[in-house]
């Protein structure tokens, strides 16, 4: 193949060391998405995806980079080499080229079998050492966004019709915050 090597990182959080991951391998560009991978709602992955081209390589530093859910890493490997890119992870040891042998096809669903299971533990690590803090009075929960003067005037000026959208934008908030702060009021 002679297409280029593209590399892709993804760190959880903003604090996390993204240039590690692919420190000391030779790619020709890199797309950094920070962000969770719990799903494929990630900027740089849809990038990355729209530019790589037949005979390119993406490289990855192992599976749970590219996605923490074994439907998504399945379904992006196969979406890739479908189209005659070739997905190498460098921590497995492991490059899928589309010849969809059984053994590549159990190694991918193995090894991304580990990483959604991952996940879930960090998810429930997560959930014990919240109720353990709030048993002791030291979790308040998450700073809200918005003072209480601001979400009276949001749930106010949504009630007249004024779109989400723009007021999710205005208040520089999520859509889905915009929903919870109106669905407290009921």
């Amino acid at each position: 193949m002679n297409g280029q090597r593209i590399g892709y990182v993804r760190v959880s959080t903003f604090d996390q060391n993204a240039e590690r991951q692919l420190q000391e391998v030779q790619v020709d560009r890199i797309f950094t998405d920070k962000a969770s991978g719990k799903d494929r709602n990630r900027p740089q992955l849809d990038v990355l995806l729209g530019y790589v081209r037949d005979g390119d390589t993406v490289v990855v530093h192992s599976m749970d980079r590219l996605a923490r859910n074994l439907d998504d890493l399945r379904k992006i490997v196969h979406d890739l080499t479908k189209r005659g890119v070739q997905v190498e992870f460098i921590k497995e040891h492991l490059t899928f080229i589309g010849d969809d042998s059984a053994m590549a096809n159990l190694m991918l669903s193995v090894m991304g079998a580990f990483a959604e299971f991952e996940r879930a533990l960090i998810r429930e690590r997560q959930r014990e050492g919240i109720a353990l803090a709030k048993n002791r009075g030291a979790y308040q929960g998450r700073k809200r966004s918005l003072r209480q003067d601001q979400v009276l005037e949001l749930r106010k000026r949504a009630k007249a019709g004024e779109a989400k959208a723009s007021l999710a934008r205005e208040y520089g908030i999520s859509r889905e915050t915009v929903y919870q702060y109106l669905r407290e009021e009921s």
